[in-house]
């Protein structure tokens, strides 16, 4: 795609007399014009590139964030995280690095001093260039202009050499240019196919998941790198009516064995629900709701077995997700991604905790009726229904790099379209990164196990007779880009991922 000719022209003034001080009268030059114009107190879309190596670097990144968001620069999108190798001085620990678009009133040298004095109330102090630092804010672009003084250049001269800059800056693109700053920010990069042909020439995608660049979530105390290989989710399920194992696991007893048999067959996350979401389920009270689950989550939480295995909780009640976590509980599985709850999506924003939104019309009692069953394409109308809900999570502060994703199959779905979206993964991403490559790059988690839809196809009312059925489905979605699994059996699926994942590994090495 040329976005050079897509471009719409911009404006520009003729050249202001020069000033004894660019604090007085600010000259900004915009690309391939020798012109220069003042800035005006407007508000104006920016990027900002975000960097830290020393102490605890996720929560450098969430202060500075904050103390943008106090000093009138409000975050709109964030791009994926990433841990890197340092460059230029290499003898120091590893980068976290990711950006950030944001809208601001703050005039370029104005923006740069605010940044400046975050970075210094974060401990940052003058040292070698490239070395070590708690915190690090470059401002990348400013609406459509360029800068060029003795204090600020803008784009930052260094983007398109350094992979750790372009990787997240990418992320906070779509493949559908939404605006003209963004067509002006390809234009910059003096490239025909705009920034994402420089991105290719520093080597793409085919640069991430490599020594020296993880894409990462953090969740518990770490950085987990999804893409190395496959995970699992066992079902925990204290319920008595869920339509597979309802009423074999309510008590505390049998649940922990539970639990102890997934984690030994090779569980990565245990899922514990403790309200039930098949079709025209009661619902239940936040409050019926935790006395169901807490005394399991608790027990659970203090098995020795469950040491570096994550706990997540099912529920779409905030209620439900702000006592779970104070609990110990690691990460949310919300199966209505905020649409149950208007309260959750700042809840997950301030417990600062990676949620899993799936996407559903309507309510388990009305998400089977006729008109939530109506679709275009189901995985084009899945992804945009999908990213329009997340959206709403990131507007209300949690990040993409947080965020994981669930197309919510058997919800809302026929068997058709189970089928279609289990061999049409990448349509869905593909769909969501036409306006968000950070969220269309979030881990992908698809639930197909023992479901209705499998008894259709196989002839097997009996869904504990289903294994083999999800074996299939959790191989299809895996090989074409799921990387979580949420099943009941745990053991055979682990075997069937084990195959997915050496496969994978041999088609990457063509």
């Amino acid at each position: 795609m040329n976005f050079i000719k897509q471009l719409v022209h911009i404006k520009h003034g003729t050249r202001a007399p020069k000033s004894s001080s660019c604090k007085a009268s600010l000259c900004l030059s915009h690309a391939f014009h020798n012109s220069s114009v003042e800035v005006n107190s407007e508000e104006q879309e920016v990027v900002i590139a975000l960097g830290s190596n020393v102490g605890d670097r996720l929560n450098n990144f969430e202060d500075a964030l904050n103390r943008m968001k106090k000093s009138g620069i409000y975050i709109s999108r964030h791009g994926c995280l990433y841990e890197t190798e340092p460059a230029y001085v290499t003898d120091q620990p590893h980068f976290l690095n990711s950006a950030v678009r944001a809208t601001t009133k703050l005039e370029p040298h104005k923006l740069l001093e605010t940044l400046k004095e975050i970075e210094r109330d974060l401990g940052r102090t003058a040292g070698i260039r490239y070395g070590p630092r708690p915190i690090d804010l470059d401002i990348l672009f400013y609406g459509s202009q360029t800068v060029n003084t003795d204090t600020l250049v803008i784009p930052h001269e260094r983007i398109w050499e350094r992979p750790f800059v372009m990787a997240p800056l990418i992320d906070l693109l779509g493949t559908d240019t939404d605006n003209d700053t963004t067509k002006s920010w390809h234009l910059l990069s003096r490239n025909s196919g705009g920034i994402f042909e420089a991105w290719q020439k520093l080597g793409g995608e085919s640069l991430i998941g490599k020594d020296g660049m993880k894409r990462v979530l953090p969740v518990g105390n770490r950085l987990w790198n999804w893409s190395t290989r496959a995970s699992v989710m066992g079902i925990l399920n204290v319920t008595p009516d869920s339509f597979s194992d309802g009423g074999e696991f309510l008590s505390v007893g049998s649940a922990v064995s539970r639990v102890r048999s997934m984690v030994t067959e090779g569980a990565d996350i245990i899922d514990l629900g403790a309200q039930s979401t098949r079709p025209m389920a009661t619902k239940l009270s936040p409050e019926q709701e935790l006395d169901r689950l807490i005394p399991v989550l608790e027990a659970v939480i203090n098995m020795p077995e469950m040491e570096g295995k994550l706990i997540s909780v099912d529920t779409f009640y905030s209620q439900v997700a702000l006592e779970a976590i104070k609990k110990g509980a690691h990460l949310i599985n919300d199966v209505s991604a905020g649409q149950l709850d208007s309260n959750m999506h700042n809840v997950i924003a301030g417990l600062k905790i990676p949620y899993i939104a799936m996407h559903m019309r309507g309510d388990p009692s009305t998400m089977q009726n006729d008109e939530n069953l109506v679709y275009d394409d189901v995985c084009k109308d899945v992804g945009s229904e999908l990213y329009t809900r997340v959206r709403d999570a990131e507007l209300a502060g949690v990040p993409a790099w947080r965020m994981i994703l669930d197309p919510g199959i058997g919800f809302s779905k026929s068997t058709k379209h189970n089928l279609d979206i289990l061999a049409g993964l990448p349509g869905v991403r593909s769909e969501i990164g036409r306006k968000s490559l950070a969220l269309s790059r979030a881990p992908l988690l698809i639930g197909p196990s023992r479901k209705r839809f499998l008894g259709e196809i196989c002839g097997q009312t009996d869904a504990a007779r289903r294994d083999a059925a999800t074996v299939a489905c959790v191989t299809a979605g895996v090989l074409g880009g799921a990387d979580i699994v949420r099943v009941h059996n745990v053991g055979v699926n682990r075997d069937a991922l084990r195959i997915c994942d050496a496969m994978l590994q041999r088609r990457r090495k063509f």
